[in-house]
């Protein structure tokens, strides 16, 4: 039952960063594996579109993005990043 807990204190870690870092309320985790020196996270994002933000145009249009956050033991966010890039 001591997974199940942490995976969910790890997932919830993850929510808050991400939500307070890139300003989004539209994510959700889809993937928690523990590591040698901590945790690793992924987490779909829909942000909006980069492109079409840029012409400055308004839009509903949303870019789904996966983002990998790894933290340490101890649940401090370390590093994240977009996947892929």
């Amino acid at each position: 039952m001591a997974d199940i807990e942490n995976i969910e204190k790890i997932r919830l870690a993850v929510v808050v960063f991400l939500k307070n870092t890139l300003n989004v309320t539209d994510l959700r985790v889809i993937k928690v594996a523990k590591a040698a020196d901590g945790w690793e996270a992924e987490a779909e994002v829909y942000e909006e579109s980069s492109f079409i933000k840029s012409l400055g145009l308004p839009t509903k249009v949303r870019d789904r993005n996966i983002y990998e956050v790894k933290l340490s033991d101890s649940l401090e966010v370390q590093s994240y990043g977009r996947k892929g890039e």
